[in-house]
């Protein structure tokens, strides 16, 4: 009998277990994709527990392989292949499915506005899993409601104006440094990208961690690996979060994640052995990482932060700071490289204002030329791919009603060659579009351009990289025109951000 009723309960179990699979990996994503299409918002179909993953994989290897040419700065279907194809097939709003998770793509201007500009809506942040948890923590990018509310107010005092003003010094040095360094390289070919990687990353080891910047240098390497690791396994699907084994990528990125962990944590007990030492006991230091200490020793529990949260702030200005600014970098002197009469009205610019001397906060405010180059390369190469949110209710979307657990993507490289705002010359370089600024540009719409996003959760380290880039930009210009290379090959590729897949060639020579 006992065996019998033993029997009985096993069945009960495999088909409870069996049927919330279907429910879960079927019926349930069927369900939603007929509810979304009754609405007009079609999409590929769902194919049982891959989605379209495997669909996309296979355009971004058909896009990565194929050629490109060097005038052509319509990135959007090399970096989206699969969003390119289905917005021809299916409109500026669509569904796909990345395994049983459904996400609708928009790059219709008015709804756009309506999700990025909500601040206490149902659109919410995915919170991230696997690689990119490790990469990012819990930090400001990620975080919601009080505690995005305090590690924001935080971050804000961190990149307003005095501490920004403050920066430009270790800004500059580190620019010299990397100056110095191509001194011996006149008349030959240099992989800019590569050096604008270390430059970006010694400017926040500086910002971040003062003297302390040679170990904060190892903090970058880190997680240089992690984002590596988060690009090969991206599109990586598992269910119901199940592991029965860890792959060699995991079990590496647990040791990286730890090492990076103790490493930002062995830093701050340093700081506060040197405060000690020194008998100062609330000198925790003008960088960022002494704004974090600060706080971390509030006694107000509504102010105070943990040291966990310590490490992802770090992690998050690491990341953020050094992808975003090295990518701009990059790809203007690509930019200047290829159009020597812009190059050449920047550095009359830069001359005119600085002469030979190094660049200041207030002069940098002044560069107008300057500016628009930097707002038309990041119209052009974005650093920001896509904003995206998760909706945790179900809600109305202008006249869609989405529901609850949908994901919503933004690819701001979409808006960026829509021809209604930008014009029929919407994927020519033509800085001159911002010469009035950026609302002129867009005709009052300002959700057509999101280099940094927009709304409440807009790049909070906005100002702290367009600083970096100008000082960057006008420091190089001061000395060398900038050639780019016949080696140079143009295929710009997916990391964290766009980056040159081949890295970009250039050859410098002195002005």
């Amino acid at each position: 009998m006992i065996t019998f009723f033993s029997a009985i309960f096993s069945l009960c179990l495999i088909l409870l277990v069996f049927s919330r699979l279907i429910y879960k990996l079927w019926w349930k994503p069927i369900r939603i994709q007929n509810i979304l299409r009754s609405q007009g918002i079609k999409g590929p179909s769902y194919k049982f527990m891959h989605g379209n993953t495997k669909e996309i994989l296979k355009m971004k290897k058909e896009a990565i392989s194929s050629s490109y040419e060097l005038s052509q700065h319509d990135v959007f279907p090399r970096i989206f292949p699969h969003f390119n194809a289905w917005i021809k097939l299916y409109g500026n709003n669509f569904l796909f499915w990345m395994g049983d998770r459904p996400q609708i793509v928009v790059t219709e201007l008015d709804l756009v506005k309506e999700i990025v500009t909500n601040k206490e809506g149902p659109y919410k942040k995915i919170k991230p899993v696997d690689y990119i948890k490790r990469l990012l923590g819990d930090g400001l990018v990620v975080a919601e409601g009080e505690k995005w509310s305090k590690l924001r107010k935080l971050a804000n005092h961190a990149f307003h104006g005095d501490c920004l003003k403050g920066m430009v010094p270790a800004m500059v040095a580190s620019v010299e440094t990397m100056l110095e360094r191509w001194g011996s390289n006149v008349g030959h070919e240099i992989e800019i990208s590569n050096e604008f990687k270390i430059l970006t990353s010694e400017v926040i080891s500086r910002t971040a961690f003062g003297s302390s910047y040679i170990e904060g240098m190892n903090i970058f390497e880190m997680l240089t690996k992690l984002a590596v690791l988060n690009s090969r396994n991206a599109f990586r699907i598992r269910f119901f979060g199940i592991k029965i084994w860890k792959s060699r990528d995991e079990i590496e990125a647990d040791r990286v994640e730890q090492s990076l962990r103790d490493s930002i944590l062995s830093l701050v007990r340093k700081r506060e052995e040197d405060m000690v030492r020194t008998g100062q006991p609330h000198n925790f230091g003008n960088d960022f990482l002494g704004s974090l200490m600060k706080v971390n020793h509030e006694h107000d529990p509504n102010i105070r932060i943990s040291l966990d949260d310590i490490v992802d702030e770090c992690k998050v200005f690491y990341v953020a700071g050094h992808d975003t600014t090295s990518s701009l970098l990059s790809w203007t002197a690509f930019l200047l490289s290829n159009y020597p009469d812009w190059q050449e009205k920047a550095r009359e610019e830069v001359l005119r204002l600085f002469g030979q001397e190094k660049p200041t906060a207030e002069g940098i405010s002044r560069l107008k030329i300057m500016t628009m180059i930097l707002n038309e390369a990041l119209r052009l190469y974005t650093p920001v791919i896509a904003i995206t949110r998760k909706v945790d209710r179900e809600t109305k979307l202008g006249n869609y009603r989405v529901p609850k657990n949908v994901e919503v993507i933004i690819p701001p490289l979409a808006l960026h060659r829509n021809h209604e705002i930008w014009g029929d010359d919407a994927r020519v370089f033509k800085p001159e579009r911002f010469g009035d600024g950026v609302a002129k540009a867009v005709d009052g719409n300002s959700t057509a351009f999101l280099p940094f996003g927009a709304g409440p959760r807009a790049c909070v380290g906005l100002n702290f990289a367009a600083n970096e880039a100008k000082i960057t930009l006008c420091m190089i210009l001061q000395r060398y025109k900038l050639r780019l290379s016949p080696n140079y090959i143009h295929a710009p590729s997916l990391l964290l951000t766009v980056t040159p897949q081949h890295g970009i060639q250039i050859i410098l020579s002195l002005i």
